[in-house]
């Protein structure tokens, strides 16, 4: 055991845990200047918040060192009992949670609180990692696609049930991770195309066009999916030729209906629309049935399955979203505009950041967050902190580091010898690189506003510590790459 753990020292990626101290540091100074009130100069007393964080932080550290020092087979031999274990705590939280602010999503543990929806993510990427490195795991097989499926929408749904739904959509990016290892591209376009449908149906479904008798957003979709259609027909060789002249009827008859319809007889154009959408669906599912060629059949499932999915989105908007989610979708779309409610924290969160100028008001003298104008600004919203006392300097250095190791983590997933190493590497580069993006994005009003912490600058220890297991069990598979053990 000695012999091993000095290979671990030696072979540990000494590089990544640097970027990792540095950015805890950052992300400590950022705290105290997101939470600094004039007249208070201990930070270190562990009554503040300040103080607080660096308990969280040295007990990180000190995680991060057990981590390393147990075996690496450790976290292959147990991913499926840890993945349950996981699964069956998020179950309990349901039912055990104290509600804080509508969720039911925090365990009360004495005088801590943690959430384990933060640790529900390793968890999850230990269990993908085991699955695809099974033996005979071939992506393409639908056996295999949908035990994947499974394990990441069990976590999901069980934290959606909690009331989470920000942290739930975070598994969204293991997605990137069954890219990687042979998900056919076409899976990515759906997913890409359903988000399109998504953004352009709700945004402009209420406004009209055709005097007034037309949907912007249903009818632009559907011609979306018509032509969509079409393009996957010519990629996938389907009838190659027939589906351009097929484009070009349907963009004849688009014309014609619409100038029926101006200078004649107003009609709803969705009609002309859904009815070429309906009459390819149906031609493709015939040359299926008489061809028995799959391809047929596929692209006509994305037709018909797309055609649902556009009228089933209104219905997830205005049923299932809570009032507060829906209302932040229209702020982000530019529905509506709600800068006292809904759009407050982002447009205080722009102000601070805007008021940074290039170089920034200095370390602890931003007054945006001093008069305590941004909610949550040393928690979600931490980046606006940097952003006024650091300025677009600052801001940039920080965004650079955060790319560097992400890069890195790439970087590490790539040279692992073991499928089990290389999908758990990419899991951990997916979440974080979600996070990043998610985070800095609804804090410059790109993103919609869901809650999901910055990795090491966000204050709290359920975050922190959630992103330390993911790292430094990755770190102690990557050491044990090139040793004989293995």
């Amino acid at each position: 055991m000695a012999t091993r753990n000095v290979n671990v020292w030696r072979h540990v990626d000494w590089i990544t845990i640097c970027m990792y101290l540095l950015l805890i540091l950052c992300g400590w100074l950022s705290i105290c200047g997101a939470s600094f009130e004039v007249g208070q100069i201990d930070f270190f007393s562990f009554d503040s918040r300040t103080g607080k964080q660096l308990i969280w932080i040295f007990c990180s550290l000190g995680l991060g060192f057990i981590l390393l020092m147990i075996e690496d087979r450790f976290y292959e031999l147990f991913s499926f009992p840890i993945y349950i274990g996981m699964m069956l705590l998020l179950l309990a939280t349901i039912f055990i949670a104290k509600d804080v602010k509508g969720s039911h999503s925090w365990l009360q543990l004495g005088p801590i609180s943690l959430q384990p929806a933060e640790f529900a993510k390793f968890a999850t990427a230990l269990c993908l990692s085991r699955l695809v490195d099974s033996y005979g795991f071939d992506m393409s097989k639908p056996r295999f696609s949908i035990r994947l499926l499974l394990t990441i929408l069990l976590p999901l749904f069980l934290i959606i049930a909690q009331k989470e739904t920000g942290s739930a959509l975070v598994y969204v990016a293991f997605f990137l991770v069954f890219y990687r290892e042979g998900m056919p591209g076409a899976i990515l376009f759906v997913g890409v195309s359903a988000v399109v449908y998504f953004v352009i149906g709700i945004r402009f479904q209420e406004e009209l066009f055709c005097e007034g008798t037309t949907s912007i957003g249903y009818y632009a979709v559907l011609t979306l999916i018509l032509f969509f259609s079409y393009g996957m027909m010519y990629v996938n060789h389907i009838k190659s030729d027939k589906a351009i002249r097929l484009g070009l009827i349907s963009i004849g008859l688009l014309i014609a209906s619409y100038l029926v319809a101006i200078y004649l007889i107003p009609f709803n154009q969705v009609y002309t629309i859904g009815t070429l959408d309906a009459a390819l669906a149906i031609y493709l599912l015939y040359q299926w049935i008489a061809r028995r060629a799959l391809p047929f059949f596929f692209v006509a499932l994305f037709t018909l399955g797309s055609v649902g999915f556009l009228y089933s989105a209104n219905y997830v908007f205005t049923d299932v979203l809570e009032y507060h989610q829906r209302t932040r979708i229209k702020v982000l779309l530019g529905m509506i505009e709600d800068i006292k409610k809904a759009g407050y924290n982002v447009n205080q969160s722009k102000i601070a950041i805007g008021s940074g100028g290039f170089t920034g008001k200095g370390f602890l003298n931003g007054t945006q967050t001093k008069l305590n104008y941004v909610p949550e600004q040393d928690t979600d919203f931490i980046f606006c902190t940097i952003g006024e006392e650091q300025g677009f300097l600052g801001s940039s250095l920080i965004l650079l580091l955060y790319l560097t190791f992400i890069l890195r983590l790439l970087y590490l997933s790539e040279r692992q010898p073991t499928t089990f190493g290389r999908v758990y590497g990419y899991s951990v580069f997916s979440i974080f690189l979600f996070h990043l993006f998610i985070n800095v994005g609804m804090v410059l009003g790109l993103t919609p506003v869901i809650g999901i912490p910055l990795p090491f600058f966000s204050y709290g220890g359920s975050s922190l510590w959630g992103f330390t297991l993911l790292l430094f069990i990755f770190l102690r598979i990557d050491a044990a790459r090139t040793t004989q053990y293995r």
